[in-house]
């Protein structure tokens, strides 16, 4: 079985993340999707993929010009994770996460890592459903004091899907 964990970052927030959750779950494939294709990411079984957002609610750079099209994860298990400023941009706070889900999901994804939204102060986020974000949400400007605690926490959940 193979795992990659695939980030776009443009300030190094994602891509520490992204370092240390597969460090965490002992995960070599640490790709940045300025570096890769859709082929590429076919090739894996299962996904961890991070993002962080800009402006009102726009992916990342190399996400943006990313062509989903070609993507084909049928029946394969992806988590999400995102990046974002809950204070500085709380009406929009890791909607590129949101945006994140839905292509993998209709890509043929099956997503799991849901994560409460209790316990972070927002306005609003298209990366929730219901009382849930889609993946992981991280703020590393207002409180990266509580990203490793947070990506422990949220491994446990994902890890029986990852093993």
């Amino acid at each position: 079985m193979s795992i990659a964990v695939i980030y776009g970052s443009s300030m190094g927030n994602t891509e520490s993340a992204a370092n240390m959750i597969a460090q965490k779950l002992g995960i070599s494939d640490v790709l940045n999707i300025a570096d890769i294709n859709a082929e590429k990411i076919n090739s894996y079984d299962k996904l961890i993929c991070g993002t962080s957002t800009w402006g009102s609610g726009d992916f990342q750079d190399d996400w943006d010009g990313f062509d989903f099209s070609a993507l084909n994860l049928s029946g394969k298990t992806v988590a999400v994770f995102g990046m974002g400023d809950s204070e500085s941009y709380s009406d929009t706070y890791c909607s590129a996460m949101g945006k994140l889900a839905q292509a993998l999901k209709a890509a043929g994804a099956n997503l799991v890592g849901a994560v409460s939204t209790g316990g972070y102060t927002f306005e609003a986020s298209d990366a929730v459903e219901g009382d849930k974000f889609v993946g992981l949400a991280l703020d590393n400007d207002n409180h990266e004091d509580l990203t490793e605690s947070r990506i422990e926490a949220w491994l446990e959940q994902i890890k029986p899907s990852f093993s």
